[in-house]
């Protein structure tokens, strides 16, 4: 279960196309950024989000992954972990790799987020 709080009005919920099969959400950039080359900037999303097991209410992490889309165009989607006690925006590091500006618009799909079970413990 992914609980989202809208922290802007033009922001997005992000969407899952077949919920329980697809891996990940889809989270859309809030507003539109041009990605020089060779530049790396964090763009918004004006969501913040809690991430639970659907079956035992555990707590979840999130990791951001590129959408392939995004990806073919030479853009990068780096520093993607979001811890599950994490409840500020989510903002995505994106990276230009490619020799030309890039555009991303508010409302494009630009990464996802996929779920995943805390599996950390004391260090002895």
């Amino acid at each position: 279960m992914l609980r989202v709080q809208l922290l802007d009005p033009a922001a997005r919920l992000p969407q899952v196309a077949h919920p329980g099969e697809d891996l990940g959400y889809d989270v859309f950039a809030l507003e539109s950024v041009t990605l020089a080359p060779g530049a790396t900037i964090r763009v918004r999303t004006g969501i913040a989000v809690e991430a639970r097991h659907p079956g035992t209410g555990e707590p979840l992490g999130l990791l951001v992954r590129d959408r392939s889309s995004v990806a073919s165009r030479g853009i990068a989607t780096t520093a993607g972990v979001i811890d599950s006690g994490y409840r500020g925006e989510i903002l995505i590091l994106m990276t230009n790799l490619g020799p030309e500006p890039q555009q991303l618009n508010g409302g494009d799909k630009i990464a996802q987020m996929i779920p995943v079970p805390i599996l950390t413990g004391p260090v002895q």
